[in-house]
């Protein structure tokens, strides 16, 4: 469904089809590749210029195995990057508070259990937010005082809300085998996510609905993958990822999931994007240089820029704070 190579994915619940394709996608994403004779996308290696804001990322650069990830922050150009947890067993992607205060994350950090939880964008002050035992929680997404999340709490992978204190949580769906990945419009009222709703056990597509689990609009329909929705601060368009042309890329659609134009065309694997504050970039996960790492492109898919470079080991991220 979805190519991240986090053990927390290939687990029971999950489709036989959506499990060979997670193999195949975590494969890719996690070897080095042997590359064939094609050629391959010119683009920058150094970071790119005037770039605002701090992006949060996970990375592997410091862990014990190429899978221990630990979350950083750095400059959006791609300097300064700044540890901020040890050894976290981080396996999602940090997002950030609304006012840049605060980053969530999800991982197994003081428990045996995929949790949720916020520190200061220090890494100071950990809390945790969630407390399911044998339960998998993750996919955080914060706006205003609520952060919506995937959970299996029920038997099957749906999303829930609460308060930023972990207070107050609300089921929001409850279809498919594997609903996730929610991201809030700009306004908070809606939430866009993927599901496998119309496909049990099989390909996900991209919907919306409205912040109170009401008003499920389809946006995408393909018999393909679709999943890492992310709004453009505008709320006009939603950017995502898809494989529908054959292979994993990025993608750009209005709102109300017209309008497709797709931004990245390689061999390789691009997914998880997500906007700069001004809507000009978006970030993005690649492994077109042998590991994901982590590249910004202008939002129309042009000046494709590399912003870190440590493979082999793995760096995954799409937050991007105006802090």
């Amino acid at each position: 469904m979805r190519p991240r190579f986090f053990p927390r994915l290939l687990s029971p619940g999950v489709g036989s089809s959506r499990m060979t394709l997670l193999a195949l996608l975590a494969f890719a994403a996690s070897c080095e590749h042997t590359e064939s004779p094609v050629a391959r996308p010119q683009f920058s290696t150094s970071a790119g210029e005037g770039l605002k804001g701090s992006i949060a990322f996970l990375s592997s650069r410091d862990g014990v195995t190429l899978r221990s990830f630990d979350i950083y922050i750095m400059n959006a150009d791609g300097t300064k990057v700044t540890r901020l947890t040890f050894h976290a067993n981080a396996t999602g992607f940090p997002v950030w508070s609304p006012n840049g205060s605060q980053i969530a994350f999800d991982g197994f950090f003081l428990g045996t259990s995929d949790e949720i939880y916020t520190m200061n964008a220090d890494g100071t002050g950990v809390t945790q937010l969630t407390n399911t035992v044998l339960s998998q929680n993750f996919d955080p997404g914060w706006c205003g005082d609520q952060i919506a999340f995937t959970s299996n709490r029920g038997g099957t992978y749906q999303i829930y809300v609460m308060r930023a204190d972990g207070t107050g949580v609300t089921q929001l769906t409850n279809f498919g085998t594997f609903t996730s990945d929610p991201a809030w419009s700009p306004t908070c009222k809606q939430i866009a996510f993927a599901s496998d709703r119309d496909h049990p056990g099989g390909t996900s597509e991209i919907y919306v609905m409205n912040a109170d689990g009401t008003g499920v609009t389809r946006l995408t329909n393909n018999a393909a993958n679709e999943d890492y929705a992310a709004w453009s601060p505008n709320g006009s368009q939603i950017a995502f990822y898809s494989d529908r042309d054959g292979n994993a890329e990025i993608y750009v659609m209005n709102a109300d999931g017209t309008g497709v134009t797709r931004l990245t065309n390689n061999i390789f694997t691009d997914f998880a994007p997500g906007w700069s504050p001004d809507a000009k970039q978006i970030v993005f996960t690649s492994n077109r240089d042998g590991q994901n790492q982590i590249y910004v492109m202008n939002a129309d898919g042009t000046g494709v820029t590399r912003l870190t470079n440590d493979v082999p080991f793995h760096d995954d991220g799409r937050a991007w704070s105006r802090h």
